[in-house]
């Protein structure tokens, strides 16, 4: 079969021929794949910086898919551990690790939406408890996960949500998604912090996509303008665009009911992010959370890599079977 094959993590994959996986247990099957997203998390597993990385080359990149399994059943499926990725021809199932989705979806519009869906629909529904009404900030707005966290809070209860990004383009863009209020995150920090304090000092949750020095700067800027410091604030961290580090200040902690966490592998099982994919399916294939998918075939895998995409666009493979 062929696949993306990483050999270098300083190179993008290349479409090569290699010898189809094989399943290694009881609940694992091969299925075709008809499509898998190329998602900011594949890209940071395919040059080696995702945490996760074990170093180990060469390399199919992909974390999930949408493939057609022996019984022609359609299935969206994250890719089992120690087996080669998803951009191939064939791939490896954990029948456990996949969900069933009804005849008539369309296998390209899940494989774009459902990665970067997933990690805000998982956090507000398994990490924290939104309550009706309640305010959210995200942290990174101008991401596709950014852009979907912003329509996901809204659709899961969110009274008023504070989208807060870099890109002026994809900022302008959220107020028709559902954001009640925009802040750029452009700027000297002081003045940053200025915007964020007075436009998201009193809302419940903060889905933070960027982390490093923008949530430095955010952490007090919020909690210093709320006006009920023993309110609690839930931040939930979920990617790092911004750095992977930060300092936080002790008295930051002791004089606010901040309470960080994160959201992703090792903080959530398997089997609770599973459990919340097929409602999350359902949406998506309903139209409420798509994305503008650009479909390329596998073939132009190397080509796809240094594709520049639009706002809400998300790069889909999909290999030819023959």
């Amino acid at each position: 079969m062929h696949a993306a094959v990483v050999r270098s993590f300083d190179a993008p994959p290349r479409f090569e021929a290699i010898d189809p996986p094989q399943p290694r247990g009881e609940h694992e099957i091969l299925v075709d794949v008809l499509a898998a997203g190329l998602h900011p998390r594949v890209r940071s597993g395919a040059d080696g910086s995702h945490y996760t990385s074990d170093g180990v080359l060469p390399l199919v990149p992909g974390i999930d898919a949408v493939g057609l399994g022996p019984r022609r059943e359609l299935l969206y499926f994250v890719a089992p551990d120690g087996v080669p990725g998803t951009m191939a021809e064939r791939a490896v199932v954990d029948r456990r690790r996949a969900v069933t989705l009804p005849t008539g979806t369309d296998p390209v519009a899940v494989a774009a939406a459902m990665n970067p869906a997933m990690s805000s629909w998982v956090a507000l529904r398994r990490r924290v408890a939104l309550r009706p009404g309640a305010g959210a900030l995200v942290l990174g707005a101008t991401g596709n996960a950014g852009q979907l966290a912003v329509r996901i809070a809204k659709l899961l209860g969110a009274g008023t949500v504070v989208a807060a990004g870099r890109d002026p383009e994809r900022l302008g863009l959220l107020a028709d998604l559902g954001a009640d209020r925009t802040v750029s995150l452009l700027g000297e920090p002081e003045q940053v912090a200025d915007r964020l304090g007075r436009a998201a000092a009193d809302v419940d949750v903060v889905i933070d996509y960027l982390w490093g020095p923008a949530a430095e700067h955010a952490m007090p800027a919020l909690l210093t303008a709320r006006a009920e410091r023993t309110r609690a604030l839930a931040w939930i961290q979920i990617g790092s665009m911004a750095g992977a580090e930060l300092t936080l200040p002790s008295a930051l902690l002791r004089g606010a009911d901040l309470r960080l966490m994160g959201s992703g592998q090792g903080s959530l099982g398997t089997a609770d992010i599973l459990a919340e994919l097929p409602a999350l399916a359902a949406e998506i294939t309903s139209g409420a959370l798509a994305v503008n998918p650009l479909v390329l075939p596998l073939a132009e895998v190397e080509r796809a890599w240094g594709t520049r995409t639009a706002p809400g666009q998300r790069i889909v493979l999909t290999p030819s079977h023959g």
